[in-house]
């Protein structure tokens, strides 16, 4: 299982149940990673999407407790049902997208996390853990710093030296 997520230069994720930042380049690039794959979200990063709706030509489990059950996402209760139904897919195709509780819970047990690096500070409500300074994690990647729509992104691979099983 991998996370995937764009931070600004405080590790902040989000504000106000949204995206800090429109850059078209990360959109692109969470796009053509998770498309065709699974994508792990919490109830609230679901209700964050246009109408509620999950992503398109992807397979979205929902953690949400005490929400209602849907056909068009895999809606599980608890940590343990989502283990369950995370051990039914490839774990390189599984990508976790939020929001912070989720991140948080289930990044010991990523492989890799992919960030996009906005070299801005956003305001963030939501942050994410600052990999740089955990020594289970090691920067294994990093592109050339571009500038998109106004802002500086450089898009990084981030390898957990011990992952957890689930």
């Amino acid at each position: 299982m991998k996370a995937i997520l764009h931070a600004d230069k405080e590790w902040g994720i989000g504000k106000s149940n949204g995206l800090m930042f429109s850059i078209p380049a990360d959109m692109k690039f969470f796009r053509e990673t998770t498309t065709g794959n699974v994508v792990v979200m919490g109830s609230n990063t679901l209700k964050s999407f246009p109408g509620g709706k999950p992503l398109k030509n992807r397979t979205n489990i929902v953690l949400y407790p005490d929400g209602e059950d849907r056909d068009d996402c895999i809606i599980v209760r608890s940590l343990e049902s989502l283990f369950a139904e995370i051990k039914k897919y490839d774990p390189n195709k599984v990508f976790v997208i939020g929001g912070a509780m989720l991140y948080k819970t289930l990044l010991p047990y990523c492989s890799e996390v992919l960030v996009t690096k906005v070299d801005a500070v956003g305001g963030a409500d939501a942050y994410f853990e600052n990999l740089d300074k955990n020594k289970n994690f090691q920067l294994v990647a990093s592109s050339e710093e571009v500038e998109t729509n106004g802002y500086k992104v450089r898009f990084t691979t981030y390898k957990n030296l011990s992952p957890l099983n689930y």
